[in-house]
């Protein structure tokens, strides 16, 4: 895969980059971007992600890939005329309310554009206070549909119901299996929405769902009644449109009552490697749409400078995070924002921009986006082996 642009820059990055908050730690307020005045002044940029807490492999992926992005951007003379990034992260906890929080606290830094929120819900609750504020704002990984409904927001990833869609699609037309079961979290809106599109895709193409269980953010314990429905089914694939930490506990449980099905995700699955204290020979073979591999040969540059920065693999999340800079470089490049205009303008210009630049990134070739914030990419799959993730 092509790359927006070329790297190259992780051992002269590394040493500053670590120090601008790859350590995961909850003050997530951090300096990234930050230059010397230059005569295209500095344009301010908050992020908002969860740092800590349950999704917080998804928050941090994001928030060290914006840094790298900004530091190479800026190392390289900035945006157009000498434009520099400043960035502010602020953690959400992957909590809604926590997320409008952070947004009023980077309203009152200064932030002229936002980057986040991570996960869906919170990226919701923010979109609507950025629409009241007129504030250009980019998801990398926000998929719910809601997450774009206003006209300033746009985001990196697939909207829930083309992941769900294109699953089904993908089970069908590589003939992983008949007769599917799904799990999914009746009580998140990534989860469902997801669920929803993939009911309607499976009859297209064949699939007999011969399952449909659901369960809550207070019962993702315990899968047996899930799990014993899906195997007393007969299912051979169990499609889990879920995060990660869940997807563990699924698949040690699956395990324990000697249930071998294939079970394919979607990106909340991607993260289910480094989940403290599992058996990661439980994920061999388990598949999961994917828009990035650390280890494919078109990501190695940026994999290696994450590498060296951050001493982690960095995840699709990243991937996304990373085009999403460059997607506001290219835009800001296109429309001709400075840092001296009102946020209202630089969002009315920035929304025109992203309709009309196209880039070849992390995450797809040839990616353009709509009037609807929603991107125009191809889809891509992955599958776990010997405890690595490999494209398809």
């Amino acid at each position: 895969m092509k790359k927006a642009v070329s790297i190259g820059l992780a051992l002269a990055l590394a040493a500053s980059l670590s120090a601008c908050g790859g350590s995961g730690n909850a003050d997530s307020t951090t300096a990234a971007g930050t230059a010397a005045a230059s005569s295209g002044g500095t344009m301010k940029i908050g992020v908002i992600g969860p740092y800590t807490g349950g999704a917080a492999a998804y928050g941090l992926g994001v928030r060290n890939a914006v840094e790298l992005a900004v530091n190479e951007i800026n190392a390289a003379g900035g945006v157009g005329d000498g434009i520099m990034l400043e960035v502010n992260a602020q953690d959400d906890e992957h909590d809604a309310q926590k997320s409008v929080n952070a947004y009023n606290t980077l309203k009152d830094w200064g932030a002229q554009m936002i980057i986040g929120s991570v996960t869906s819900g919170p990226c919701i609750a923010v979109a609507a206070e950025t629409e009241i504020d007129h504030m250009f704002q980019i998801t990398p990984s926000g998929s719910a549909v809601e997450c774009v409904r206003p006209d300033n927001v746009f985001r990196v990833c697939f909207s829930d119901p083309d992941q769900g869609a294109v699953a089904a699609q993908y089970i069908g037309e590589h003939d992983l299996a008949t007769d599917v079961a799904i799990i999914y979290d009746s009580s998140i809106e990534y989860s469902t929405g997801i669920r929803e599109a993939f009911l309607k895709e499976a009859s297209n193409q064949g699939l007999n769902i011969v399952a449909d269980e659901a369960f809550t953010a207070d019962t993702a314990k315990d899968f047996s009644v899930q799990l014993t429905k899906a195997k007393d089914a007969g299912a051979t694939l169990v499609f889990c449109p879920f995060y990660y930490q869940e997807a563990a506990i699924v698949l040690s449980q699956a395990d324990a009552m000697d249930y071998h099905p294939i079970f394919f995700g979607v990106d909340g699955m991607d993260g289910i490697l480094s989940v403290e204290n599992f058996d990661v020979s439980l994920a061999e073979g388990v598949m999961l749409l994917t828009p990035f591999v650390a280890t494919e040969e078109g990501s190695q540059d940026f994999t290696n400078s994450y590498v060296a920065a951050y001493k982690d693999t960095p995840n699709q999340f990243a991937a996304d995070a990373y085009d999403a800079v460059y997607a506001i470089k290219y835009a800001m490049e296109q429309s001709g924002v400075t840092p001296d205009m009102e946020v209202s303008a630089i969002c009315d210009a920035m929304k025109a921009a992203m309709t009309q630049i196209k880039m070849d990134g992390l995450t797809g070739e040839g990616m353009t986006w709509n009037a609807a914030g929603e991107p125009n990419k191809s889809p891509k799959a992955a599958k776990i082996v010997n405890g690595e993730y490999v494209m398809q």
